[in-house]
């Protein structure tokens, strides 16, 4: 009877998070999306990362916007196989058995939106007699690239992550869900959401004026060592935030964790084409369909591909930070 009585009470002792040590590690819903999109983020993040490094050493020559575009699209389509990799390898993890049909997903989901928003955008500029459409030519060439380098490269990585190893959780997951009790108000999603979205911006909205400025206008863009500075405090702040707001949300027992590890990060998207709204309506003299097209059909892949890339910082720190947790507490 003193064994059992000391165990009721080490169980009335454990709150919070290590209640829910049986269904922290259970697999989130729609695992292959949630790969996908792991993957498309790691490819972004590193293509970031590429470009910033070539403008560091001097790669780029003020003004030439041309050769930034040319040395992104290089380094995009190098970068294909490793989200392939990830995004199969954590499907493969996670209990996926579709390898191939994750690896289309993965190497479609940021580069279809793309496509579809250029076919428009050309289509306009068409239409005006615009010099911004872009020839036959160049078009078929970028389909060839994708077709014969960035595909390819997506699906061998993949391959190369089919037979990954399970998913190394600290705690083995119970049969029956656990269900999450009610939360208040502002620890919902929604609240957490626009809180790791705005402390993120906040750190590069004065660098994103700049760049907006001279993506959109006549200024010359020459400060890449700042701009690699606002880089690196937004993934810090994005680390911080979205750590902190899980360790929030499991302590309320909600240990639905992983897609709000990618929304947590991948917020700041939502707010910087909030910022290029406002950009547009207070900042520029730009008016008709060919130049709002333009404004806001390409500031929405920026701020997609941002989206992407800080979800993927989101979740690998979540999953750092929730695997660390688990593996102080002693379960049987």
């Amino acid at each position: 009877m003193e064994i059992e009585d000391e165990e009721f009470e080490n169980e009335d002792q454990d709150t919070g998070w290590k209640l829910i040590h049986g269904d922290v590690f259970r697999p989130p819903e729609g695992i292959m999306l949630f790969s996908a999109l792991i993957g498309a983020g790691t490819q972004l993040l590193a293509l970031i990362v590429f470009v910033l490094l070539l403008s560091l050493v001097g790669a780029f020559y003020p003004g030439n916007r041309g050769a930034v575009y040319t040395a992104a699209t290089i380094i995009y389509c190098a970068t294909s196989g490793l989200s392939g990799y990830v995004g199969t390898s954590l499907y493969v993890s996670l209990g996926g058995e579709k390898w191939a049909l994750n690896s289309v997903l993965t190497a479609s989901i940021f580069t279809f939106p793309l496509f579809i928003i250029f076919c428009v955008l050309n289509t306009v500029a068409i239409f005006y007699g615009s010099s911004s459409a872009l020839p036959f030519g160049t078009i078929l060439l970028m389909i060839l690239l994708w077709a014969l380098i960035t595909f390819p490269l997506a699906v061998f990585g993949s391959m190369r992550a089919r037979n990954a190893k399970p998913y190394d959780a600290p705690c083995k997951t119970n049969r029956v869900r656990r269900e999450v009790p009610p939360t208040k108000w502002y620890f919902s999603t929604p609240v957490f959401v626009l809180i790791a979205g705005f402390l993120p911006f906040s750190a590069i909205y004065i660098e994103l004026h700049y760049i907006f400025a001279s993506i959109w206008g006549h200024r010359v863009y020459t400060l890449f060592g700042i701009l690699s500075l606002a880089f690196i405090m937004l993934t810090i702040v994005t680390v911080f935030i979205s750590v902190a707001l899980i360790y929030f949300q499991l302590a309320s027992e909600d240990y639905h964790w992983w897609w709000s590890s990618f929304a947590s990060g991948s917020s700041v998207g939502l707010f910087i084409y909030a910022y290029a709204t406002f950009y547009y309506h207070y900042r520029t003299e730009m008016d008709g369909l060919l130049q709002s097209s333009f404004f806001f059909g390409y500031s929405f892949v920026i701020a997609y591909a941002f989206a992407l890339a800080m979800g993927a910082v989101g979740f690998y720190a979540s999953n750092s930070f929730v695997k660390h947790i688990y593996r102080t507490i002693k379960v049987d």
